[in-house]
């Protein structure tokens, strides 16, 4: 009986141990996967970010040369003679 008893408890420490060695395996091979996943993302918000500075880039200049024809209209413009010669 004591015999039974002692392969038991051995049977259940090595159960234990193997339990420990997949959740410990399981944790790792979850920690790779998870940096892939998280190295894709990197690269993919620094793609969404470049496409972003590129937009911005161009509504600025956009909005430069739209400020410039405005200008040009103004400074050529009645209103703009008439008001100097006002002052």
């Amino acid at each position: 009986m004591e015999m039974r008893a002692a392969w038991m408890v051995q049977a259940a420490d090595s159960l234990l141990k193997l339990v420990f060695e997949l959740k410990q395996t399981s944790i790792f091979s979850g920690f790779g996967s998870l940096n892939e996943h998280v190295d894709r993302r990197i690269i993919e918000f620094e793609q969404q970010a470049e496409k972003t500075n590129q937009m911005l880039e161009r509504i600025g200049e956009q909005a430069l040369a739209g400020v410039k024809e405005l200008e040009t209209h103004y400074c050529s413009s009645d209103l703009r003679t008439s008001h100097s010669k006002e002052s």
